[in-house]
């Protein structure tokens, strides 16, 4: 994206001449790799261990612009990636189940060459990190995971507790058919920057450069119906086979070191129904509650956020 984007650049969610490169410019390097059957868009930067940084939504890889840096000047590989469905990344008409999105993470890993990695996600990208540690934990070194709870602790919270049901109403909202599809594109995405400065906390407000990219790849051919995907899975699915049977699979307990992050003025996910996910952790857990931060603690302090997670994985007692 140049520099001088405006609103007024808009081309219109209608238009077939509108365009975005989400491969925007910086320090690191992008390229795709394969992995599970799809083409995945990566960005890239420094050497050593392996850290995968798994976005949330209505994001991209760009969330993670600062821990790039961050992590490779501390001496670390770090590669942000984009989501099936999601910036540079393929969008396939299936397979935007939980368990299958796990693998393609599991699979970005193996195509990178790595025996395994410190798998870091915020939002979906965090229940996904959870799943994967679940289901593949020989791939996954460490997991941290912001703004996320484990999957059964947010199934029971989506069922039972009234405040964390309120709070995640825009979930109810994408089981309509093509109607949130058709909210999201209006008004140039209007909408996805709506979404960000609400579940921003007051302090922290996403500025209007960030929330111009934002709305820019959300307008992408078909990445408002990708990005939804998942979460008409995980609401229709509560009463499915489908499921159940992932229920079942994750209740088998994390085992690798886990990083628990969780803004304390996040009004989407609810501190409380983050906090229960430790229950389902048998390995050094490390809970930290962030004070006066919202929804995205890796942009509204990216510095804090940066320092607390090299910090962990630096140490080689992490459940201190």
């Amino acid at each position: 994206m140049s520099s001088d984007s405006t609103f007024g650049g808009f081309r219109g969610s209608a238009s077939t001449d509108f365009s975005f490169d989400p491969r925007i410019e910086g320090p690191w390097t992008h390229r795709d790799v394969a992995a599970n059957g799809g083409r995945f868009h990566i960005a890239e930067m420094g050497e050593g261990p392996l850290v995968l940084l798994v976005h949330g939504w209505p994001q991209f890889w760009w969330t993670w612009r600062h821990q790039l840096v961050a992590l490779a000047e501390s001496g670390f590989r770090a590669v942000a990636v984009d989501l099936r469905g999601v910036g540079g990344s393929d969008r396939t008409p299936r397979g935007y189940d939980p368990a299958n999105m796990a693998l393609d993470l599991t699979g970005v890993i193996r195509s990178l060459g790595a025996t395994d990695a410190a798998l870091v996600g915020h939002d979906w990208g965090g229940f996904l990190g959870w799943t994967a540690a679940v289901m593949r934990p020989a791939l996954v070194r460490r997991l941290a995971v912001a703004s996320s709870a484990h999957p059964r602790r947010l199934r029971r919270a989506l069922m039972s507790d009234r405040r964390q049901i309120a709070a995640a109403d825009h979930l109810f909202g994408f089981q309509r058919p093509w109607v949130p599809e058709r909210q999201l594109a209006a008004n140039d995405a209007r909408v996805v920057a709506d979404y960000l400065t609400d579940w921003t906390a007051p302090g922290h407000k996403p500025d209007e450069k960030a929330l111009l990219t934002y709305r820019e790849a959300m307008l992408l051919s078909n990445t408002r119906h990708c990005s939804i995907e998942p979460y008409r899975w995980l609401m229709r699915s509560m009463g499915r086979p489908d499921g159940f049977q992932y229920a079942r699979r994750m209740n088998r307990p994390v085992r690798v070191p886990t990083l628990h992050l969780q803004g304390a003025a996040d009004p989407v996910l609810l501190p409380r129904t983050a906090a229960g996910s430790a229950e389902y952790v048998e390995a050094p857990y490390r809970w930290r509650l962030l004070d006066g931060i919202g929804h995205y603690p890796q942009e509204e302090d990216p510095e804090g956020f940066s320092r607390e997670l090299i910090n962990w994985l630096r140490d080689p007692e992490p459940d201190r």
